[in-house]
């Protein structure tokens, strides 16, 4: 069964099948996150990296989050596995074709392009370029466009290590970079250290997304909006602890990139039945829907769509506006999100 739009209107029940169909747009995927465990093993035997693991169901054991911490830790080892330019065009495009099976035709996949500066001296220009030529080829081989969130990761980079890539990712906005992010445990980790970078960037022009409200309250929320600039919030989902902050996102229309699997992974709530995903629609706020870091989540965009309507009770309704939510939140052009409508939602 395929949905013929974005209305919904099968009275059957759907499919994961059903929502694989569903043409879709994702706005807060990580790139490193998304590596499938065979290749994370395949890149991690050619450049000669020990993982706490040899065999894909040992893997599934070490991504058994125990907290954001050591989500990060493990983050941090999968990131040394990628090591040249080609390592990473060939994630990108290997990702591509995995958002194009899902029909998910644009995607904002977030890059922590100072990881593999730091890890190994990856020129940042050559970095961006190698995305580039993926991305290039995804969308003539695929027909799926995508662009380029570079984000700091908080706690990691110094301000100073942050402000340089800031700069390069300004130099590489014809390449696909279309925002700058912060991503990382908020906790101890606020935005103030890096303002200079998203001043930066506001003043020229870059639009700033900022990881805020997952594993901190809704002062970290104000924060990445007023001293980040933020345009959308990574997450937020901790804004329904603030009603002055509930009430200015909702008056506001700012999009919350929200991603349930995660958030149960990472403990930020108890459960999947336990999300508010139900009251941040209830309270009418601007609200999409995200994987995050799939591969190491164990799940998919699809996935998502399913579980929020059979595990949380999100209609096919909503789970359509969430959809054209995306769409319209997306880094497009409103040329670029009409062209992309007509091609693939009115089908």
């Amino acid at each position: 069964m395929q949905p013929d739009s974005l209305s919904f209107s099968s009275s059957t029940t759907p499919t994961i099948d059903y929502f694989q169909q569903l043409p879709k747009v994702e706005l807060h995927v990580h790139l490193e996150g998304a590596i499938p465990v065979a290749t994370l093993l395949a890149l991690a035997q050619r450049h000669g990296i020990a993982l706490p693991a040899r065999t894909e169901a040992e893997l599934a054991d070490w991504l058994e989050f125990r907290n954001f911490p050591h989500f990060a830790e493990v983050y941090q080892t999968i990131s040394r596995c990628i090591q040249t330019p080609d390592d990473l065009e060939t994630l990108t495009y290997e990702f591509l074709r995995e958002q194009a099976r899902q029909h998910i035709w644009h995607t904002e996949f977030t890059f922590t392009a100072w990881t593999h500066f730091r890890n190994w001296g990856m020129p940042y220009a050559e970095q961006f370029a190698a995305l580039h030529q993926a991305r290039q080829r995804a969308e003539r081989d695929f027909g799926v466009s995508s662009l380029v969130i570079v984000d700091i990761p908080r706690g990691y980079a110094s301000p100073a290590e942050a402000l340089t890539m800031t700069e390069q990712a300004l130099l590489a906005r014809p390449l696909g970079v279309s925002a700058l992010g912060l991503g990382g445990y908020e906790v101890g980790n606020p935005v103030a250290p890096y303002r200079a970078s998203f001043d930066l960037a506001h003043a020229a022009g870059l639009p700033c997304i900022l990881h805020a409200g997952e594993t901190e309250g809704p002062a970290s929320i104000w924060e990445a909006l007023e001293a980040g600039h933020s345009l959308r919030i990574g997450h937020g989902v901790r804004c329904l602890e603030d009603p002055a902050l509930v009430a200015h996102l909702r008056e506001h229309r700012i999009p919350l990139e929200v991603c349930p699997s995660s958030n149960v992974c990472l403990k930020v709530v108890d459960s999947y039945a336990a999300h508010p995903l139900l009251r941040l629609l209830a309270e009418g706020l601007y609200v999409t829907l995200n994987s995050d870091d799939p591969a190491l989540f164990g799940t998919t965009l699809t996935e998502e769509f399913e579980k929020a309507h059979q595990l949380l009770g999100v209609s096919l309704p909503e789970l359509s506006h969430l959809v054209q939510n995306a769409l319209h939140a997306s880094l497009l052009t409103q040329p670029q999100r009409e062209a992309l409508h007509a091609r693939y939602f009115m089908a």
